[in-house]
This record gives structure tokens, C-alpha cells and sequence, in this order.
């Protein structure tokens, strides 16, 4: 019997200190969540939201961290699922992480939100483009990115003033990104522009030829897709293939090497708006220059990502604390200089300093070709 009680105490005391030491470590580090879609069709942009994290918390690491403690990525794939980002959302809440760099989609950041905001935690998103994200009034939300306001308005001025467009065809992914910047380039079309065809095709489907086909018959000088790169590579090719060749312009949601890998030849020519050439900024070029050693080529966000955490963190170390409202206060107030140059936010949580430009695929590369 009492080889027995000694064996359990030993047991209990093993476990005690294990407890401990998890508890330890637990708080010798501070947690930063990372959201975005990790796998599926879309994980290209989710890695690069990992990797633009990854090499901002290495270099903070490498400096001793923050607050005197190690920084440690959480990282959730919510696989641009509305539904699944809820769920990760209550996860990364539940984890007690300081502040989350994410969500890609603005189908999930816009519900996650309101996971982050109820759980006390600021959020930033890279790439979330929807007015809609900082217009619900919460105080945690951020975007270093602007808004498809901003962007819709600059491909129609484009449509408008430069292809001098008089017959538009619009179509969307049904996506709150998707639609939400379709509707916006058609709101600034104008009068002297006629809208042919508007209407969707289904995220995730393949064929698109019937609606391609109805378009074909409208006569549109240009066609306008708001959606993201694994539809509209395969809409510019499928259209191609039927003899529809009109100019066609879309969004951030395509201007990845992927869109003109699905796309083929088909993919050049087309227009898609995005912000200025991070390669002309003299301050984003020690960043570059270390994600291509460690990752490769930079994704459109990689750099958006970086910045974002890198914000996150200094508002953590300038505050001295994790606690969310006091992080979030210091971000609206801060001046913070990044990758991308000067980030300033406005009450919303909007970046002060957003612009679009035009960009189009020209021998197999995006190259801007508006300042």
C-alpha cells in the first residue's frame, strides 16, 4: 500500500510540475494570431500572410521580443469559410492571444470581428477591402490596406477616362468582397457608360461558358469581374475560348501569379487594380530583400502582412501591455513607419494613406502602369 501512495505522489508531483512548467512557458511568450485561408484554392494568399508575419515576428525575436518575452504565431486556416472563421475566431480568443493579423476574406473578417471585439482582442487586417469592415463601429478593428470604395472608383475612372468605355459587363462572385467591389465600380461608372450585363457565377465552380455565352451576346467593350484569382483566371480563359474579347478588368482579389497561371494566355491584357509597386519604395526594400532569401517571391499581401504585425507589436511594446483596448488606443493614435511607408489610422480604423493604381499583365507579369 504505501509503495502504491509513493508511486501516485511521485505521479502527482510529475504532474504538478508540468503544469507548471507549460504555465511558464505559457507566460514567457506573447501570442499573435494569424487568420487566413492556409489551405484550399486560396492558400496562396493565406501563406503569404503567414510568411509576411513570420519574417516581422523573426526580426522582433531576434531583438529580444516584446515586453521581455519571445513572440509565439498561432496560426488558423479559416479556408475562406465565413462559418470557420467564427469558429477560429472563439478559438484565438479562448487561446488568449494579444492581437490577430487577419482574416483575408471580408466574408470572414467582417463576422470574426465581432468575435475579436466581444473577446477584447484588436484585429488587423492586411487585406480585407470592404467598406463594410470599418463602418460597424468597433473599436478593435484596423486595415493597413484601403478600401474597394477607393478601388472600384479607380477601375471605373479607368474604364471611363483612359479605354473610353461605353458598353460594360459586370460580374461577381456573390462573395462580400466580390460583389461589394463589382457594385462599387458600377455605382462610379457614370451616366454616359451602359451597364449591358450584370450579374454572378458561383465561387468554386468551374465552367462558366453559359454566362459567358449570355455576355457574348450583350456586345460589351469591356467586362469587369469582382471575385478572386481561381474564377477569374478560368473566366478570362473560358472567354477566350468562346471568342469573347473584351478588355477585361478586375481586382485585388487577382493580381497573384496564380490568376495568370490558371488564366494562360488569356490572362494577358487584362487590367486589375492594386496599390503602388512595393519595388519603387526605398523602405520596402530591406524586406524584400529578406522575404525573397527566405520564402521566394512576395505575394501581393506578404508586405501588407508584414507591416500589419510589425504595428501589432510596437503598439503592444509602446503600451507595455496586451491588454486589447489599451493596444488598440495606441494604434489610432500612433504614427507608425513600415514596409510600405507612413501608416496613420483614422477613427474607423481605416489606413489614412491608401491608394490604387492600375496595373495590367504584359508578357506574362502584372506591371503598373498608372501612377
Amino acid at each position: 500500500m504505501l509503495r502504491k501512495f509513493a508511486v501516485l505522489a511521485a505521479a502527482i508531483i510529475s504532474m504538478a510540475i508540468l503544469v507548471s512548467a507549460c504555465a511558464k512557458k505559457g507566460e514567457e511568450t506573447i501570442k499573435i494570431g494569424i487568420a487566413g485561408p492556409m489551405t484550399g484554392d486560396q492558400s496562396k494568399m493565406g501563406m503569404d500572410f503567414k510568411n509576411g508575419v513570420q519574417l516581422a515576428v523573426d526580426e522582433w525575436n531576434a531583438r529580444g521580443g516584446v515586453l521581455g518575452k519571445k513572440i509565439e504565431m498561432v496560426v488558423e486556416d479559416d479556408q475562406h469559410d465565413p462559418k470557420q472563421a467564427v469558429a477560429i475566431a472563439n478559438k484565438l480568443v479562448n487561446e488568449g492571444v494579444a492581437g490577430v493579423v487577419g482574416h483575408f476574406n471580408s466574408s470572414c473578417s467582417i463576422p470574426a470581428s465581432k468575435i475579436y471585439m466581444d473577446g477584447g482582442m484588436p484585429m488587423i487586417t492586411p487585406a480585407t477591402t470592404n467598406p463594410v469592415f470599418t463602418e460597424q463601429g468597433y473599436w478593435n478593428v484596423f486595415r493597413v490596406c484601403g478600401r474597394d470604395d477607393q478601388q472600384g472608383k479607380a477601375a471605373a475612372l479607368y474604364v471611363t477616362g483612359t479605354l473610353k468605355a461605353t458598353k460594360v459587363a459586370v460580374l461577381h462572385d456573390k462573395t462580400t468582397y466580390g460583389q461589394g467591389l463589382a457594385d462599387q465600380f458600377k455605382s462610379n461608372l457614370g451616366n454616359s457608360v451602359e451597364v449591358v450585363y450584370y450579374g454572378s457565377v458561383i465561387q468554386g465552380d468551374k465552367d462558366f461558358k453559359s454566362v459567358l455565352a449570355s455576355i457574348k451576346d450583350a456586345g460589351p467593350q469591356v467586362l469587369y469581374f469582382g471575385g478572386i484569382y481561381p474564377e477569374g483566371g478560368l473566366l478570362v480563359k473560358q472567354a477566350s475560348e468562346l471568342g469573347l474579347n473584351p478588355a477585361c478588368i478586375s481586382g485585388d482579389g487577382c493580381i497573384d501569379p496564380k490568376f495568370i497561371e490558371i488564366g494562360g494566355s488569356a490572362a494577358e491584357g487584362v487590367y486589375l487594380t492594386f496599390s503602388p509597386d512595393p519595388e519603387s519604395f526605398e523602405t520596402a526594400k530591406a524586406f524584400l530583400a529578406e522575404y525573397h532569401k527566405k520564402f521566394g517571391p512576395h505575394g501581393p499581401y506578404s508586405i501588407y502582412a508584414y507591416d500589419a504585425a510589425n504595428i501589432m507589436l510596437k503598439a503592444i511594446a509602446d503600451t507595455g501591455s496586451t491588454d486589447g483596448k489599451a493596444v488598440a488606443e495606441a494604434i489610432h493614435k500612433g504614427v507608425f513607419d513600415g514596409a510600405l511607408g507612413r501608416v496613420e489610422f483614422d477613427d474607423k480604423g481605416d489606413n489614412k494613406i491608401a491608394n490604387y493604381v492600375i496595373w495590367q499583365v504584359k508578357e506574362g507579369r502584372f506591371v503598373q502602369v498608372t501612377n
